[in-house]
């Protein structure tokens, strides 16, 4: 094998192998004697088939395998002999019009590869990064609200006499149509509505009002021009409704008997369990807001060249996402502001920024020793799975049989395990906010990302 390094520019490489045709004669001489040794073919006893019918039969395919083989082969040690890291896999370039020569045995096997290689840079001493951590004290009046929330929406309700009113509970059977035809999602047998909720299409509730049990109504509405269903948006409809039952609402009395109705032990122990959903979200938010910080400052401290095909695939994804934002939004880029080329300026920005933080916590989580398990995997695996009810074999075997869409889940985990150990070693201190004020700095965060 002879390399030859035809560019190198910055992080670009590109270099010409050549490996001689007798090379690759002497591989498929091996390889045939190897397959001698194993054919059964009709006609011949074990062993003692000819190698010129042999290479008849299976020469080509012989042939496509071994150039597949020494071209992984060969460009993998190329790379490790030059002791060079490249940020996507090669791309190879072999010349068609050879292409027959090379099968037949009759010509070199020259190629090129080309590839961008990792960037060399330095970790800064990130044990000297502050971070303020703000955090929100739950209040037990928040908590009681939150209780109180989920009182009201157990409110209980006891079936009345006479009409409804706002605030009641009616139980009925409804079939919506659009010009006489019945529409999907537009039916139900047992459908429960309170009055006054603003659950239905605007205008249908306020005409249910009055209505008592047994009664029959046509409800005409016209679904909102902006209603997420887009062959429903700005179209008129008829539901046939049946009023089945009306209830008034009760009074929920929070006590252990309550939280019991609920399958809780005690009050008590409601109470414990929403302040630890309400800790959840609110901890949720100040990680998102330590993490941002510290990328902040990490992306102060460095600059340097990027590769550029790994870079140009992280625009496609960020591109892709704005353009399919906009379309289901219906929005256009005069709409913002702005223009086409000014949007993929800015959003090229926010695809180097991802790119250069993505190396530099890869390259601390690999000088570390840090690691994702397969524990870890596995977990981040079945919770996957489990967004998929009715297709959980299928998407298992997807990603068990895909290791790019393995390391799509691998990658979240690893960069959150990078971030705790900085933060391990970051200066971190703690700061009391309001819910208010923890919720408007991550509010900018998001609309500076």
């Amino acid at each position: 094998m002879q390399v030859t390094e035809t560019l190198s520019e910055g992080l670009k490489r590109e270099l010409k192998i050549d490996i001689p045709a007798g090379d690759l004669a002497a591989k498929l001489e091996d390889y045939m004697a190897d397959l001698k040794s194993k054919a059964n073919i009709k006609g011949f006893r074990p062993g003692k088939v000819p190698l010129g019918h042999l290479k008849k039969m299976y020469g080509r395919q012989a042939m496509a395998e071994i150039l597949s083989n020494t071209i992984q082969e060969t460009t993998q040690k190329a790379v490790e002999e030059r002791s060079e890291r490249p940020a996507l896999t090669p791309e190879i370039d072999l010349p068609e019009e050879d292409a027959e020569k090379i099968m037949a045995g009759d010509a070199d096997l020259s190629f090129k590869m080309t590839y961008d290689v990792l960037p060399d840079f330095d970790i800064v001493d990130f044990a000297g990064i502050e971070i303020e951590r703000p955090v929100v004290e739950i209040e037990q009046g928040e908590v009681d609200e939150q209780v109180a929330e989920i009182a009201k929406n157990n409110t209980p309700f006891d079936t009345k006499e006479g009409a409804a009113e706002n605030g009641d509970r009616v139980t009925m059977s409804y079939l919506g149509k659009i010009d006489g035809e019945p529409f999907e999602g537009g039916a139900d047998e047992n459908g429960q509505l309170v009055l006054g909720s603003g659950q239905f299409i605007p205008g249908f509730e306020d005409q249910l009002v009055g209505a008592k049990a047994g009664d029959e109504k046509v409800v005409e509405v016209s679904f909102p021009e902006d209603y997420p269903a887009a062959h429903l948006a700005g179209k008129a409809a008829a539901f046939d409704v049946v009023v089945k039952e009306v209830a008034a609402p009760g009074e929920a009395t929070i006590d252990d008997e309550f939280a019991k109705g609920l399958g809780l032990e005690s009050l008590e122990n409601l109470k414990e369990i929403v302040r630890g959903q309400i800790e959840g979200q609110f901890g949720q938010m100040t990680r998102q807001r330590v993490k941002r910080q510290l990328l902040d400052k990490l992306d102060e401290h460095y600059s340097f060249e990027l590769p550029e095909k790994l870079l140009d695939s992280e625009f496609d994804v960020v591109w892709r996402q704005v353009e399919e934002d906009m379309k289901r939004n219906e929005k256009t880029f005069e709409d913002e502001d702005t223009t086409e080329e000014e949007a993929k300026a800015e959003y090229r920005k926010i695809a180097e920024r991802r790119v250069r933080l993505g190396l530099v916590l890869s390259e601390i989580g690999e000088k570390n020793g840090i690691q994702v398990t397969d524990e870890e995997l596995q977990r981040a695996l079945y919770d996957r799975v489990r967004q998929f009810p009715g297709q959980e074999q299928q998407v298992f075997e997807f990603y068990k049989n895909n290791q790019q869409a393995l390391a799509s889940l691998r990658a979240p985990i690893y960069e959150e395990k990078v971030v705790d150990y900085m933060l391990e070693l970051a200066k971190v201190s703690d700061k009391t906010v309001t819910k208010e004020e923890l919720e408007k700095l991550v509010a900018d965060d998001e609309e500076d990302a």
